[in-house]
């Protein structure tokens, strides 16, 4: 498999003012894997340590703070040689506070060393004793949609994804080969051993088992760092998601997830799931000004999952629903793209995105491109129904020089309304950034 953090592993490495890396994210969306597969980079190897299943291997750290004694004792433990062209890489940080403590000391001390520093980013908020401006981070998610494509051995598809440098309509040959790719997407989602089982074998039903597993998995994660009270709120959280992005407007709401419940109790459950990074929080914003986090309504909020594939398995949908286009499918397929095109705009917008709603109207994201504000508007089909961003783009004229329209019809900019194909979200920025490009040479 291809993942395009290994772009982003590379450019560390050659970054001059390199610190050790943490790379950050929820269980099983590949980092192990894709920093051993950066490590096959490396003429001197990799030296691993998981503090998971090499725990006395914790006793090196804890009992100095000099490198280079630590990495003499890590070199004849583990009967490597350690040079300035080795990966030195520390699997499940979180396990050892004082492994995690020591990579200020490499920052300071041993600066030609290549350290790689990986955890759930759950226990890393956890961890005490953070080396605060001695590290660079670095955050991974789940698969997207081009990583899946090249997974699945499609890349003329991903090339002529690449090869898009205007507004023109996408030839059907290319299309709707994306819109059926799309769909499995759907399905299987961006967990990388899933996509692993529907890409080699074509075996759907493996890799819904493989979704199952993992949703186990963390449900069993929140029994590890939390006490039963505080468990059982976290579960009864997550478990509403599905009906929480069911409803029509998507705002998340605490009777919801139990009759007469209040945000006081079940704030901190939410924000759990937040910094385990299994649930992505999306605010209200009261107007589209600059910056958007000042016009944050926070007690008005709605809650995505991490991936998409996830998503449809939590939400016990099966994997025909596509196909069939029942009644339940279409009932939900909103969600699945809402929750579908956050995974895809957050790698590539920064801060992170919103939503307006301003009754009957709601725009399903707002986003903060350079200085510009942008709203976004995604439909499952090819429904031309524009209410809500109409009315936004109506209210907020001046300051809404572009609008997005993301479903599943063709390429195309009129005036300001850009409609982007689904499949596309991806080169969201790039493409939005030709649209307002555009408008710019229109000003001048």
């Amino acid at each position: 498999m291809k993942r395009q953090v290994l772009d982003k592993l590379r450019a560390w490495r050659t970054s001059k003012r390199r610190k050790p890396l943490v790379v950050r994210g929820a269980r099983q969306v590949g980092k192990t894997w894709a920093i051993r597969e950066f490590g096959k980079e490396f003429d001197g190897g990799v030296l691993y340590v998981n503090f998971d299943k090499q725990e006395e291997f914790k006793q090196f750290f804890q009992t100095t703070k000099d490198v280079k004694r630590i990495l003499s004792n890590l070199s004849l433990a583990v009967g490597q040689k350690v040079t300035a062209d080795t990966l030195i890489f520390f699997d499940e940080v979180q396990a050892c506070e004082d492994a995690l403590n020591s990579l200020k000391y490499f920052c300071e001390d041993a600066p030609e060393y290549c350290v790689v520093a990986a955890g759930s980013l759950l226990g890393l908020q956890l961890t005490k004793g953070f080396p605060v401006g001695k590290v660079d981070f670095l955050d991974m998610g789940a698969m997207n949609f081009t990583e899946f494509l090249l997974a699945c051995g499609d890349e003329q598809l991903v090339d002529y994804i690449d090869s898009i440098k205007d507004f023109s309509p996408i030839p059907d040959a290319f299309f709707n080969p994306l819109v059926e790719k799309l769909k499995s997407y759907f399905v299987v989602g961006g967990m990388p051993e899933a996509v692993q089982a529907w890409a080699e074998d074509g075996d759907i039903a493996e890799a819904d088992r493989i979704l199952g597993d993992i949703l186990t998995s963390y449900q069993s994660d929140f029994a590890k760092h939390t006490d039963g009270f505080e468990t059982q709120k976290i579960s009864l959280v997550w478990n509403s998601l599905p009906s929480q992005l069911a409803k029509e407007n998507k705002k998340f709401l605490y009777s919801v997830v139990r009759e007469g419940a209040r945000a006081r109790e079940y704030e901190n459950a939410v924000n759990w799931l937040v910094n385990a990074d299994l649930v992505r929080k999306v605010y209200r914003i009261t107007k589209p000004g600059l910056p958007l986090a000042a016009y944050d309504d926070i007690g008005s909020f709605k809650l995505y999952m991490g991936d998409v594939g996830l998503l449809r398995k939590h939400s016990y949908l099966a994997t025909n629903a596509f196909a069939e286009k029942n009644r339940l499918f279409t009932e939900f397929k909103g969600a699945l793209t809402e929750n579908y095109v956050l995974q895809s705009l957050s790698t590539q917008t920064e801060p992170p995105l919103r939503y307006w709603a301003n009754a009957p109207y709601e725009v399903d994201f707002v986003v903060q491109y350079d200085n510009f504000v942008v709203p976004v508007e995604c439909k499952a089909g090819t429904d031309a129904k524009s209410t809500s961003i109409k009315a936004y783009a109506k209210t907020y004229a001046e300051q809404t020089p572009l609008v997005v329209r993301m479903s599943l019809s063709n390429l195309s900019l009129d005036g300001n309304v850009l409609n982007l194909p689904l499949f596309l979200a991806d080169k969201f920025g790039y493409i939005v950034g030709l649209a307002l490009k555009s408008y710019k040479n229109k000003k001048l």
